[in-house]
């Protein structure tokens, strides 16, 4: 059975924000944005050790190494992630998407397609949805990608201004994406993990990042998140060289 919430609820975060976006004219107050980016950074720190504690257990010393694998998979993920220049791949479809919103304002007869195009490049682009959705796919923990939904579903009232309501539509290109990497994941990433005692050093490491996630919601610091998305991959390989 093929079990995709977290890629439902941010579908559904997209709609639900453009429709918001649509019957509220005027614009969210900056206080009412400080209150949700603080609600957000503090979501995506319990989630964060949430998962980390459901998937670091056994003795203090067990717990401790595993930890330590964990955080060690964050530094060479990032080493992976820098040599891939993942981040810099991020920054680039950013930066098409901000030049795209500049060209569709001044060419209102290509808004609703470019809307689509920019909504839906920068959603499934951001890095907590894979987080989100290899978590889900593992584990059926799906509240990194319920964070996601918020936080889409707010950028989702502004863009629907600027780019009319075609750009909801990418509601349904990011449930595919996150909904097929989320599938993958549960139907064969999962029953080989599961059966080296995998899962638990993926999961443990993707919330830290999270934990990562929350510093740049908050804004103290530039973190490269999408540099950190290799150690989901080499979190288990090390917990199978030294957790063995």
């Amino acid at each position: 059975m093929i079990i995709a919430i977290g890629a439902f609820l941010n579908a559904a975060g997209i709609l639900l924000g453009a429709l918001f976006g649509l019957a509220w004219r005027k614009p969210v107050s900056a206080r009412t944005q400080l209150f949700f980016r603080n609600a957000l950074g503090a979501a995506a720190i319990f989630f964060g050790l949430q998962l980390v504690w459901l998937n670091v257990n056994g003795t203090l010393t067990s717990c401790l190494k595993q930890i330590f694998l964990a955080l060690l998979s964050l530094v060479f993920g990032n080493l992976m992630g820098r040599l891939l220049a993942l981040q810099k791949i991020s920054n680039r479809a950013g930066r098409f998407a901000g030049n795209s919103i500049a060209s569709a304002q001044k060419y209102p007869a290509q808004k609703s397609a470019r809307g689509f195009n920019i909504c839906a490049i920068l959603f499934c682009a951001a890095p907590l949805g894979l987080l989100g959705a290899v978590t889900d796919g593992l584990s059926g923990y799906f509240f990194l990608l319920a964070v996601k939904a918020v936080m889409d579903g707010l950028a989702m009232t502004s863009f629907v201004k600027m780019l009319g309501w075609f750009s909801a539509l990418s509601a349904f290109p990011v449930f595919i994406f996150l909904g097929a990497i989320t599938f993958i994941v549960q139907f064969y990433a999962k029953p080989f993990l599961d059966s080296h005692n995998l899962v638990n050093s993926v999961n443990a490491t993707a919330g830290f990042i999270a934990l990562a996630v929350a510093i740049v919601i908050f804004g103290t610091r530039k973190v490269e998140l999408a540099n950190y998305l290799p150690a989901l991959a080499v979190a288990p390989l090390l917990a199978w060289l030294f957790g063995h």
